[in-house]
């Protein structure tokens, strides 16, 4: 059996990046159909471990490519990568520098 697996999913404590407290840390995934929750931008949720590894600019990036695309579309959720990837094609990573193919 592969290694992690929904159970792992699952278990995982899910968090929304786009909207962080006064205190640094995140709020939960989701949102509900309460009054106080209607005027809340759509969530870009990610696992908790892997929003304390980005960088702010990471997250931002993240939230605005989620936020700029239509929610919703045929009842599915629209989902977006959570790193985007380089212009040159390669993978945007922090601290490496992108020479290209030769």
């Amino acid at each position: 059996m592969a290694k992690g697996g929904l159970k792992e999913w699952f278990k995982q404590n899910w968090v929304d990046i786009g909207s962080k407290k006064k205190d640094g840390s995140f709020s939960k995934c989701g949102r509900s159909k309460q009054k106080k929750d209607a005027k809340r931008k759509y969530p870009k949720c990610v696992p908790l471990a892997k929003a304390r590894k980005m960088t702010e600019s990471q997250r931002r990036s993240a939230v605005s490519r989620k936020r700029s695309k239509a929610q919703g579309v045929g009842g599915k959720p629209t989902n977006v990568k959570t790193f985007a990837k380089a212009v040159g094609g390669g993978m945007a990573v922090r601290g490496m520098k992108f020479i290209g193919v030769r």
